[in-house]
């Protein structure tokens, strides 16, 4: 797994990386609600911890192997709501902004997620609406 420089953590919360998502990439905590899997999602694929998003993904939903775009880099994430998903409950929806940069683009991809809780674990099931590129 990469293991980012002790900065800022890619998902926004002000904490370093170890201290935030971390923890929940290396698998010493769980993330306790949806939005913090989320955002863990996100750094995942800003640092390109693919086991980490395969792991954190529903098994109904989960693809066989994950490949990342090496050229595509994760800059920012923006949490535009959140619907349930709180640490007693087992089913809620995220809806994100999450900002790219590819070659001399910049863009965007907004999706509102559906995450159930199994086992005590939150996974990331798949968008509710269609997904939107900037």
């Amino acid at each position: 797994m990469p293991t980012p420089s002790p900065a800022a953590c890619p998902c926004g919360l002000p904490a370093e990386y170890a201290a935030c998502c971390g923890r929940f990439h290396s698998g010493a905590q769980q993330a306790p609600t949806a939005e913090l899997l989320m955002r863990s999602r996100f750094s995942a694929f800003a640092i390109g911890d693919t086991a980490y998003l395969i792991r954190s993904w529903h098994p109904s939903t989960r693809p066989a192997h994950l490949d990342l775009d090496p050229a595509q880099r994760w800059v920012r994430l923006e949490i535009l709501g959140t619907e349930r998903g709180g640490i007693f409950e087992t089913e809620g929806a995220v809806e994100f902004r999450a900002h790219y940069q590819e070659g001399g683009h910049a863009g965007s991809l907004q999706e509102n997620s559906s995450f159930s809780r199994e086992g005590g674990a939150w996974l990331y099931v798949g968008p509710l609406t269609p997904v939107l590129f900037d």
